[in-house]
């Protein structure tokens, strides 16, 4: 974070550096609890020149938002290599790291941004709204990628199939956020259970439908004898003698 160094930036190096210095600070507490004079401080500017380049706390908000948005969602974006366990493994990894890193500002984001502005006054609906959209587009951008890992497009999704990864997205972010809260459970056990949810999902699907059926035993196939889906296998079995 840059402290008390002033040099002169253009308008867009300027506006970049506020976003990078709240994002920092939104992470380590909750963006209310946040000042504007802490973020002039952080950035080695004086308060009123933080209003030149944003109307206000909220407006920065947002924009932080808006970028920890579009790292969240890279990073979903995994190459398709590898059986899909251990790629889906890989993008829990890299999805626990931003949580771990930006936990306040995460648990925010997933919630619908600040209640109240720095000044006291409720955010309006359309606020709320604009969040709200940058939280679904994390989900959609998240979806088309667990997609593609299947090989296919969202136009060619079956509706079971659909309902499985959301459901699994909606679950990935709810655990984050309860794991945020005491990180009671250690989070590499976090992260292979949440990929053997994924699997069981599935598996419960396939039990109800012959074309979710057909895409499970594709992805077992492909499974080798120490990935994560067969280990779930292998502790369910565990379980059952």
């Amino acid at each position: 974070m840059t402290t008390g160094v002033r040099r002169r930036m253009g308008v867009e190096e300027r506006r970049q550096q506020l976003i990078g210095v709240a994002l920092e600070l939104f992470s380590r507490r909750s963006p209310d609890e946040v000042s504007i004079d802490e973020i002039a401080s952080a950035a080695g500017i004086s308060r009123p020149l933080v209003y030149h380049y944003f109307p206000g706390k909220l407006s920065l908000y947002e924009a932080a938002l808006k970028r920890a948005s579009d790292d969240l969602a890279g990073r979903f974006v995994e190459p398709r290599e590898g059986p899909l366990g251990a790629r889906l493994l890989r993008v829990m990894r890299r999805f626990f790291d931003f949580v771990d890193e930006h936990g306040p500002g995460f648990a925010a984001l997933m919630r619908g941004g600040p209640a109240v502005s720095a000044d006291g006054v409720r955010a309006a609906a359309g606020n709320a709204s604009a969040t709200n959209a940058l939280i679904d587009a994390v989900r959609q951008a998240a979806y088309v990628q667990i997609l593609s890992h299947l090989e296919l497009v969202p136009e060619q999704a079956p509706a079971r199939l659909e309902l499985v990864i959301r459901t699994w997205i909606s679950l990935v972010e709810s655990t984050a956020l309860i794991w945020l809260d005491g990180r009671r459970v250690p989070r590499a056990e976090l992260e292979a259970q949440l990929v053997h949810d994924f699997a069981a999902l599935a598996a419960v699907s396939a039990a109800y439908d012959e074309e979710m059926a057909a895409l499970l035993r594709r992805m077992l196939k492909q499974e080798p004898a120490d990935g994560p889906f067969t280990d779930l296998v292998t502790r369910l079995i565990s379980l059952a003698s």
